[in-house]
């Protein structure tokens, strides 16, 4: 069978990737490197298993910038595109997810369409209803930074949005690229899975918010954080477990979801989203607070990423915190191994880990690091616990 993917991000890599295990893929991205990158078997994210894969796995899996080689003769084409948060709009921008299925429709006209692109609640319907054709699917990722693949390996759950033949068999694709294939799997009608994965990711944001407010509470009253988030996840209606304290939730998913998901509500009567969208603000307001208070000369920011070994820093927490003090007038350095120098929203980025740390009076870290235990007296983290 031959497979198209739009997009050669986190999603659209990952599913390229377990997808060319047992079928012919071609994946089409406008980055030319990107698209060089993958066919010389070379990984363009930080991702182990993706570099693993790309790298001696058997793959039947070619990338290019032409729409017309991805896509013609195609039996299912993926579209995994950006759909970035729009704060002008109130919603997502999918002009991308739009456009790869226009040029799909003239392209390949016979090929099943499969969102994989988060999108609005009521979006692959209206498509359909646009275009006049049926087989456009919804299929929700699930996907961790840095883990993209190590997740569709070994999936949580497989949800195709799609009543059918063509739902259930891109359901069995997915599965028979798994190494774990006793997973559950969902095939549903494509609003329900579209509001399937806003409301998962706005849960795991609500968690985040949860426990960075808990530390709030317990920093602002001089209490130990993590004996109360222990007493607290002993329960197991509760769990030990997505409890670490951060600067707040950043990434992909997190923030833009949890947007969305709010302005899908503009006619239904809610505080509790509202609240999650606010608490993360809240929280970033409060760490770059308890920054002042140590009246820095230098505040230095030690990595950018959300989370360990990955190479992703769009949308991070940290970002923010840095505008804050910036505002008051602070000057803030930055070491991100991702950089080589040069400035960073108006911060100097210092490559050099030594100087990096000389020169800061005050290491922001999102995550302990072994880097920084000559300076532990310089950090200051919410890191309890040694996970993301």
């Amino acid at each position: 069978m031959k497979i198209a993917v739009a997009g050669l991000g986190y999603v659209g890599l990952s599913n390229a990737i377990l997808l060319a295990q047992h079928n012919d893929v071609v994946a089409l991205d406008l980055s030319q490197d990107r698209v060089d990158q993958v066919n010389a078997r070379r990984s363009p994210i930080v991702d182990p298993e993706i570099q693993a894969y790309l790298a001696k796995g058997r793959l039947s899996l070619r990338a290019t910038t032409n729409p017309v080689e991805a896509f013609c003769n195609a039996d299912y084409l993926v579209i995994a595109t950006p759909t970035n948060y729009d704060p002008h709009t109130n919603g997502f921008d999918t002009s991308s997810v739009q456009s790869v299925i226009d040029t799909a429709r003239g392209l390949a006209p016979g090929a099943v369409l499969v969102i994989k692109s988060t999108v609005p609640v009521g979006f692959t319907e209206r498509m359909r209803a646009q275009t006049g054709y049926r087989d456009i699917l919804f299929s929700p990722e699930f996907l961790r930074e840095g883990r993209a693949l190590h997740d569709n390996l070994y999936p949580s759950r497989i949800i195709v949005g799609g009543q059918g033949e063509a739902a259930e068999t891109f359901a069995d694709l997915l599965q028979g690229g798994a190494i774990a294939r006793d997973c559950p799997v969902l095939i549903i009608d494509p609003t329900e899975a579209e509001a399937t994965k806003l409301f998962a990711n706005t849960y795991l944001a609500l968690r985040v918010a949860y426990f960075n407010e808990l530390d709030s509470f317990a920093l602002v009253h001089g209490l130990n954080t993590r004996q109360i988030i222990e007493g607290v996840g002993l329960d197991p209606r509760i769990g030990m477990h997505y409890n670490n304290p951060s600067f707040g939730f950043g990434g992909y998913c997190l923030p833009k979801d949890s947007q969305q998901l709010l302005a899908n509500y503009h006619d239904v009567p809610q505080n509790l989203i509202q609240a999650v969208v606010d608490a993360n603000r809240t929280r970033k307001d409060f760490i770059a607070h308890q920054i002042l208070r140590r009246a820095p000369r230098v505040v230095g920011i030690y990595r950018l990423a959300m989370k360990k070994d990955s190479d992703n820093y769009r949308q991070s927490a940290v970002l923010g915190i840095m505008d804050r003090l910036v505002a008051q007038g602070v000057e803030v350095i930055v070491h991100e191994p991702a950089l080589t120098g040069g400035t960073l929203q108006g911060c100097r980025v210092e490559p050099d880990l030594a100087a990096f740390k000389a020169a800061a009076d005050v290491i922001l870290a999102n995550r302990r690091a072994p880097d920084l235990v000559d300076v532990d007296d310089k950090v200051f983290t919410r890191d309890l616990f040694g996970v993301d």
